[in-house]
């Protein structure tokens, strides 16, 4: 399982460390921006996988950004497009999840930022020990 570590500073190196994360304070931004729950920055590995209509599978090994009980926001080199499913397998807990692509913006690092949602919310997913109280 993923532990809840802090950070002081967004720009810190702790996203470049698995497993570290932090709650953000974004549920509601003068009252324009509602989540259905927390976000919090979580790199952990992950495997994609998608077959692309009338092509064969592939799969990509990559980290999550951000997750919540809803989804999570991914980077990926796959090409992928705005309402695809895919397959978002957590390599620590060895559990997959079918996810729709809501977002797809491209980065230059040759790499997307990619925004999945659970086709049902999942709060254990991620296997955070004390994740936010908004996620159970």
């Amino acid at each position: 399982m993923a532990t809840i570590a802090s950070c002081e500073d967004l720009d810190c190196p702790m996203m470049k460390s698995p497993a570290k994360v932090r709650p953000m304070d974004d549920q509601l931004t003068d009252g324009i921006e509602m989540r259905r729950s927390r976000r919090v920055l979580l790199r952990l590995a992950i495997q994609v996988r998608w077959t692309p209509a009338g092509d064969s599978a592939i799969s990509e090994d990559t980290t999550t950004l951000v997750v919540n009980a809803h989804g999570a926001l991914i980077s990926l080199a796959m090409k992928v497009k705005p309402g695809v499913r895919i397959f978002v397998r957590n390599r620590a807990a060895a559990e997959d999840k079918e996810c729709r692509v809501v977002r797809v913006q491209e980065k230059h690092e040759g790499k997307s930022e990619v925004g999945v949602e659970f086709l049902r919310p999942d709060a254990k997913f991620w296997g955070l020990e004390f994740p936010p109280d908004d996620w159970k």
